[in-house]
């Protein structure tokens, strides 16, 4: 099991993007399923001691996924997600959108734009979102995204562990 493994977060406030790269021991067509199938996102995707919940989710261009992070008081803070490109196992892009328990989006919103690869054993994750507005993208930096996705990242490595020794 390879150590040293790469994780990369850089905020670029001038193009209101920030960039993630996260490199997992693991064969790119299992890393590409922790990210597209819900019943692994589900098991990965909220910072601990938060869970995701997936109320539904359709993983094809125009589908959605539609999903909270659930406190562990059972606070539920819900978010839409527009799939608008997919190339399988190489990339896909979406649109992301806190919104209310009835699916109504708060916009502004911000776009996700997912880069897999292969190098040896190595799958390698690069992720640009970027904000549609400033204020938001500063929000989520103030309410902990970074820590909470380097937690989440976390999560997979230890999913991705798991689910390579059944294989």
């Amino acid at each position: 099991m390879t150590t040293n493994l790469l994780f990369d977060f850089t905020v670029d406030k001038t193009t209101k993007t920030v960039f993630i790269t996260r490199e997992f021991d693991a064969e790119l067509s299992l890393v590409w399923d922790a990210f597209t199938k819900q019943e692994l996102l589900d098991q990965w995707v909220a910072p601990k001691p938060w869970t995701a919940k997936t109320k539904h989710m359709n993983f094809e261009v125009g589908g959605r996924r539609f999903y909270a992070m659930v406190s562990p008081e059972g606070q539920e803070r819900w978010a839409i997600q527009k799939y608008t490109s997919i190339t399988p196992k190489t990339n896909f892009k979406m649109f992301n959108a806190f919104a209310d328990e009835n699916e109504n989006p708060e916009l502004p919103g911000s776009d996700w734009d997912f880069t897999f690869s292969e190098q040896g054993e190595i799958t390698k994750v690069s992720i640009t979102i970027y904000n549609e507005s400033l204020a938001r993208m500063e929000k989520m930096i103030e309410m902990g995204f970074k820590e909470g996705y380097a937690v989440s990242m976390q999560n997979l490595e230890v999913l991705l562990g798991t689910l390579s020794q059944r294989q």
